[in-house]
């Protein structure tokens, strides 16, 4: 039998041969076609994937110039030599640092650094050459020889000479764990292999990580000892709940080291005295069936933000450093209905609350006294409509300021410190837009964003973050791009965006629909777009865009829709639903194929995913409801729009197959013009999050860009 490659050009669609395989469930039973395409070692598979990329070139070949084009205006817009705002850390011993990192033009990845400090008043200047710095991890020469470059974890220990960093060559998110010598250069023999994400110091002499199992869960923490064969590294804790994953980290204050192990609905933390790291963890509290929890050590008492006793958006608790259990929990902030609380940073003499309300993030302040007690907090205060902001946290306990980050869809990337004593924001840096060549230099008042909201079938507001040229007319004839997600309780914020800037100055209206789901709107907002209420999220994406057809942003020959991961899912759904709405349908790493996925629970993720899609292997109820809206099974012999679906081979989340899937069962029945053509583009050497390099990732950018533009503005 010839390969597919053996029987197609690439002027010609490649066709997948459909081989039949049938699966039963709950007396339902299905002909699955294109399964066959799961197995990437098989070559046919390989060879049909270089088919269809062979393909996306040649109906892609005349969008080059406009690819270089945006690649340009992105690459001229960047600083491309650049330097992150420094922070500033002690060390135990008396040694002080401020931590930074750097690129350089023409180089793919960031460069890590540090400088003695001579006191935390006085910054490096960034203006000239550092004196004195140090490179911890230069990620161009770790990526010297490898088409992929990741890092998983880069940690310095409490003593400020041992730095643990992990990376991935491959994609496939198994990382390399190793320690280098900041004082020598040199690396330790310590080698650990196939580790997860993270690793966390107990002093300088031990470190905690997690390794992930088949179904890249991780479910093991691990303790290894400076000085020691790795083979011999003891276990911590295991979780033996398939639904589970495990997490490790350092307090703020170095003194414990906190495990957490959580499910998309319940979960539990164990502390770690750092300077015992061969004691046994302690339970703080134990698992309850729905019962969510975050601990942050604060000095002589625990900070807990809790959904207990009916608190469906969260609430703060403290309590004692010790505690075993909920009863000795007690309110801080009580629960407020549709103000949820996302999380809590603790430091000496404050606590600052990342909290969203009305569909915008917002930080709240809390003082502490002398005896760390708590007194009424207030926000801190912004004046754009839209905006993000978010406080990464100090690596200082004891800190006179806040570092947060700040943007929205006109202001630019902003790091400020916030002075606890006065109130006052100090402006540290913004992301600098340089001019492009095409369209000279960034004038937010050329541009408007704005809050809309839509209404869903069942009467629900939906909101949208819009953001356009100020010119452009509402009269229908704009091109225009929506954007959605929908999944995990996670939240599509309406940030700044240099590369989009490319699409603004060419007349598109940029939209993001914030569909149930997501966590735009609180936790109500999670629950009613997840399991059997899984079609509010694409019905709330069609309201969308409907509002936008009906407010004269756009036409429906002029409309994209864009989404990714779960989002690529919405893209297929939506496709299915209402095509006729859609000009175009750019899916990246799309869950399209999600009820084969979710029926197999030896398949990665699988298990975990049950508590927000639903288990429709054991349950018939779910079974029916993701069949019904599943991208895959529903393709209908009808025009769709044009299709541009994006993967990579190596991604564990979302099987490369699956977007393979979707494009062969498009290609073979839907009625698609030749000027809206179903491509597959698949990247043979990256992850779920694409390719590595911001260069590369520039070039991949555009290259989508390039496609969206030319469908919608031809």
């Amino acid at each position: 039998m010839p390969a597919p490659s053996d029987r197609t050009t690439a002027a010609v669609a490649p066709t997948a041969e459909r081989r039949p395989h049938v699966r039963t469930h709950h007396g339902d039973t299905v002909t699955d076609h294109y399964e066959w395409l799961r197995d990437k070692d098989d070559p046919e598979v390989i060879a049909h994937l270089e088919a269809e990329n062979r393909y996306t070139e040649a109906r892609t070949a005349h969008l080059a110039d406009l690819t270089e084009a945006v690649f340009g205006e992105i690459k001229a817009r960047t600083q491309e030599t650049d330097l992150s705002v420094p922070g500033y850390a002690s060390h135990r011993g008396g040694d002080a640092y401020w931590y930074y990192s750097r690129t350089v033009e023409g180089s793919e990845y960031a460069i890590f650094c540090r400088v003695p400090a001579r006191d935390r008043a006085t910054p490096p200047d960034p203006s000239g050459a550092i004196e004195g710095e140090q490179v911890l991890l230069d990620g161009n020469a770790e990526a010297e020889g490898h088409d992929f470059f990741s890092v998983g974890a880069s940690s310095v220990s409490e003593d400020g000479r041992l730095l643990a960093y992990s990376v991935d060559t491959t994609g496939g998110e198994r990382f390399t764990l190793r320690i280098r010598d900041l004082t020598t250069g040199a690396e330790l023999p310590d080698v650990v292999e196939d580790t997860a994400y993270g690793v966390a110091w107990a002093g300088s002499s031990h470190l905690f990580y997690t390794r992930a199992d088949e179904a890249w869960r991780p479910h093991v923490v691990l303790r290894h000892r400076l000085g020691t064969n790795p083979a011999d590294d003891a276990v911590v804790l295991t979780e033996p709940d398939e639904r589970f994953w495990v997490g490790v980290d350092t307090s703020r204050d170095d003194r414990w080291v906190v495990i957490g192990m959580g499910s998309k609905l319940t979960s539990e933390y164990h502390l770690l005295p750092a300077d015992q790291p061969e004691s046994e963890p302690r339970l703080v509290a134990p698992r309850r069936e729905g019962v969510e929890y975050d601990v942050e050590p604060a000095g002589d008492r625990l900070l807990i933000v809790h959904n207990d006793g009916g608190a469906e958006d969260f609430a703060l608790a403290q309590a004692p450093l010790d505690a075993t259990g909920p009863e000795q929990w007690e309110t801080v902030l009580p629960h407020q209905p549709g103000v949820r609380l996302l999380g809590v940073s603790a430091y000496a003499g404050h606590a600052v609350v990342s909290l969203r309300r009305a569909g915008l993030t917002a930080l709240h302040v809390l003082p502490r006294d002398t005896a760390g007690d708590f007194g009424s907090g207030a926000d801190i205060a912004f004046e754009e409509t839209l905006h993000v902001v978010d406080a990464h946290g100090e690596a200082e306990y004891d800190t006179p300021t806040i570092r947060l980050s700040y943007a929205s869809m006109l202001t630019p990337d902003s790091v400020y410190d916030y002075t606890l004593a006065t109130g006052e924001l100090t402006l540290l840096k913004r992301t600098q837009v340089l001019p492009d060549p095409t369209h000279g230099p960034y004038d937010p008042d050329r541009y408007v964003q704005e809050r809309a909201w839509a209404t869903a079938d069942d009467g629900t507001r939906v909101p949208l973050s819009i953001v356009r040229r100020a010119d452009v007319p509402l009269d229908g004839s704009a091109p225009a791009l929506l954007y959605g997600y929908g999944s995990y309780e996670i939240s599509i914020e309406p940030t700044f965006s240099l590369a989009r800037l490319s699409l603004l100055d060419r007349g598109v209206v940029f939209a993001i629909a914030h569909v149930r789901g997501g966590g735009e709107m609180g936790r109500r907002w999670y629950e009613d777009g997840k399991t059997l209420t899984k079609r509010n999220t694409f019905t709330d994406f069609v309201a969308a865009a409907d509002h936008l057809l009906e407010h004269g942003y756009t036409s429906s020959d002029r409309l994209a829709a864009r989404g990714a991961s779960a989002g690529g899912l919405l893209m297929g759904a939506v496709a299915n639903l209402a095509p006729e709405k859609f000009r175009a349908v750019h899916a990246g790493v799309p869950f399209v194929d999600a009820l084969t996925t979710i029926l197999d629970p030896e398949l990665p993720l699988t298990v975990i995913e049950w508590e927000e899609w639903g288990d429709p292997l054991h349950d018939p109820e779910v079974y029916a409801y993701m069949k019904g809206y599943t991208p895959y099974e529903n393709v209908q012999a009808r025009p769709y729009p044009a299709v541009l679906a994006t993967t990579s081979l190596n991604d564990t989340r979302v099987y490369y197959v699956e977007p393979a899937k979707w494009v062969a069962e498009l290609r073979h029945t839907a009625t698609n013009a030749d000027d809206r053509p179903v491509l597959l583009k698949t990247e043979m050497t990256a992850g779920h999050g694409g390719v590595s390099g911001r260069y590369k990732s520039w070039r991949e950018t555009a290259f989508e860009y390039a496609w969206i533009l030319d469908q919608i503005t031809a």
